[in-house]
């Protein structure tokens, strides 16, 4: 018989909410705005709402378990979120015993790095891995560490913070987590805005300067930009891949992996960056544990979350 469970993807500015099968197949989705500015209770509200139609208008009745994943600090024995940087107000709230007392169905909760790893343990680029990094590069860099086939968690759930890494010793860009010198701060969407900005300033006549047509400089835009062959701009990659290469080379030293799966809206630019992470971490990886990683997209994309979240009730 199929085991259906309820998967939450709770970002800054939606919900998505998703019905999966034991097979990983998403047999309903939807989305609900999230609305942090109205405060904790509105938005819980708006979730349990979504989950009563989700299944009046799936007749499921049997569901074997509720599953959410957070950006930021969550208490995943205890089923609390301590703190939701992109979400104000989500202070230590105990979602998951609020939202068992509404619908007495085993809830979990759980970040969305951690998530998206066990989404792509159970049915993506990680499926028949023992050892792998799923990483995933955008506003920020965040990663859920799979060793011997189970997920990483650490002493307090905070294990995977490879934005974390630091590249540098003295001083260096300043992070969003208040220290200099981080990878995320060297590698991320914001850096590489940044980067095409400075080139702008400097007088350099570039495609995606003429893409953004004077509007807001993006990621994306960088990266349409490197497809279409704009020099800057794929020097831009070659030094974003080169600074997560860089990164990558400590961890697949420490940990030696067997794939390190990269998603995120960055890592959508494709070989443009997947391409100079390759390169930097066979030249700078120790030889055996360096010669054993493969390097390869994510494959489950936005779907991610709510599937790693549909599995954490028996993860």
């Amino acid at each position: 018989m199929t085991k259906n469970r309820i998967g939450i993807d709770v970002g800054g500015t939606n919900v998505k909410i998703a019905l999966v099968d034991d097979k990983g197949s998403i047999l309903y989705s939807n989305s609900v705005p999230t609305r942090a500015e109205m405060g904790y209770e509105y938005t819980v509200n708006n979730i349990k709402q979504a989950i009563r139609d989700l299944m009046s208008e799936t007749k499921v009745t049997s569901i074997e378990g509720i599953g959410f994943d957070f950006p930021g600090q969550i208490d995943y024995k205890n089923g609390i979120v301590r703190l939701a940087p992109n979400i104000p107000g989500w202070v230590n709230i105990p979602i998951a015993k609020i939202i068992e007392d509404e619908f007495k169905i085993p809830t979990r909760i759980d970040n969305d790095v951690h998530c998206a790893a066990l989404g792509e343990l159970n049915f993506g680029a990680g499926k028949g891995c023992e050892n792998f990094i799923c990483m995933t590069v955008g506003t920020g860099i965040g990663s859920g560490i799979v060793i011997n086939g189970k997920l990483v968690r650490g002493a307090s759930n905070a294990a995977g913070e490879l934005g974390h890494i630091k590249l540098q010793m003295h001083e260096g860009p300043l992070c969003g987590c208040g220290d200099h010198g981080c990878l995320e701060a060297f590698a991320s969407g914001p850096s590489i805005v940044a980067m095409a900005e400075e080139y702008i300033l400097g007088g350099k006549s570039t495609k995606f300067r003429e893409l953004a047509s004077g509007g807001e400089i993006t990621p994306f835009i960088v990266a349409e930009a490197a497809k279409q062959g704009d020099p800057v701009a794929r020097r831009i990659f070659a030094r974003i891949g080169e600074y997560i290469g860089f990164g990558l080379s400590s961890v697949v030293n420490l940990l030696n992996p067997e794939k390190i799966i990269i998603g995120g809206g960055v890592a959508d630019a494709g070989d443009i960056l997947l391409d100079p992470i390759k390169e930097t971490i066979k030249k700078r990886a120790m030889v055996v544990a360096g010669s054993a990683v493969e390097i390869v997209p994510a494959k489950l994309g936005n779907t991610a979350g709510v599937i790693g979240a549909s599995l954490l009730i028996e993860s």
